[in-house]
């Protein structure tokens, strides 16, 4: 598992440097295109995304518990929490459905 978070952050700083460096390697001017630079902008936020949310549902022990810390992330993250926040309720979210099912199910 560690060499794959290893490659992960390899890639996702590749796929950043890349699509940010090649814009300003092969553009003289100002980049004027709507698409162009929504892409340049987008796209290292999509591929990380498509990295991090299959490990999401892969890292707990059942995946009810999983898609509950997600659906907690996402509501806190609705309401503009920091990252710090997120990430402690996602936590927490996926703790209790682990000891409610846990103790309270089986």
């Amino acid at each position: 598992m560690q060499n794959n978070i290893i490659i992960y952050i390899l890639v996702m700083a590749l796929v950043t440097y890349l699509t940010r460096m090649i814009p300003m390697a092969l553009v003289k001017g100002k980049i004027e295109s709507r698409f162009v630079k929504s892409f340049i902008y987008y796209v290292p936020y999509a591929v990380l995304s498509a990295m991090t949310i299959p490990a999401i549902f892969y890292s707990t022990a059942d995946t009810l518990s999983a898609v509950v810390g997600f659906i907690a992330a996402i509501v806190v993250a609705f309401f503009g929490r920091s990252l710090l926040t997120v990430a402690l309720s996602a936590c927490g979210s996926v703790l209790i459905c682990e000891l409610v099912m846990k103790y309270l199910i089986i």
